[in-house]
């Protein structure tokens, strides 16, 4: 298995990646919406962990900014009911620790808060993981329900800005770039990656 990949960022406008190795090969990776990757700019040095998954039909690489956030991913993924597309669309929706303090916590709604995330799912995934995992206590609370500075109507649109904060945008800058993009009916992980194309 390709445990990481060290080589040069080519961002796409599907939610995947391709690192551009020294040997001229590319590897096509998923990643979360609100990746720490994202910070780059293209063609920039990065070092990404992955996972691949092989299926009958389907070989996959999902590529994440930390250990941390690869080792998260797996557990998700260790839940009866969560694929790699909703593991990925929760991994998106907060910062690792925050997601492990919501898990821990039993905030449902947040992980509700994640495209494809039902209610069921959400108390299997605390259920299942509350135990396993572990996360440095800031004294702040995970709350998705408003955004102070988000006049950018809908959960999928304040979901994107919670995001944009945690890669370290101010609230304001993340609601003006969410409140840019014109599209409507996207999912936050849609919103977040055009947001994310017009501040870079």
């Amino acid at each position: 298995m390709i445990r990481y990949l060290n080589g040069r960022f080519y961002p796409q406008t599907d939610g995947t990646i391709i690192i551009e190795t020294d040997a001229g090969i590319g590897f096509l990776a998923a990643i979360p919406a609100n990746s720490q990757l994202y910070k780059h700019r293209e063609g920039d040095e990065v070092k990404v962990f992955t996972l691949m998954t092989v299926r009958e039909d389907d070989m996959s690489l999902y590529g994440f900014s930390s250990l941390e956030e690869l080792e998260l991913f797996r557990l998700l993924l260790t839940v009866n009911g969560v694929g790699a597309k909703a593991g990925l669309a929760i991994m998106g929706i907060l910062p690792v620790n925050e997601l492990k303090k919501a898990i821990a916590a039993g905030n449902s709604k947040a992980l509700t808060a994640a495209s494809g995330v039902g209610a069921r799912t959400a108390q299997r995934i605390i259920l299942d993981l509350k135990d396993k995992v572990d996360f440095v206590d800031t004294g702040e609370s995970v709350e998705t329900e408003e955004i102070p500075g988000a006049d950018a109507s809908g959960d999928e649109r304040k979901t994107a800005v919670e995001a944009l904060v945690s890669l370290g945008y101010t609230r304001g800058e993340a609601a003006d770039a969410v409140r840019k993009v014109k599209d409507e009916g996207l999912t936050s992980e849609d919103y977040i990656r055009l947001a994310l194309r017009g501040m870079i």
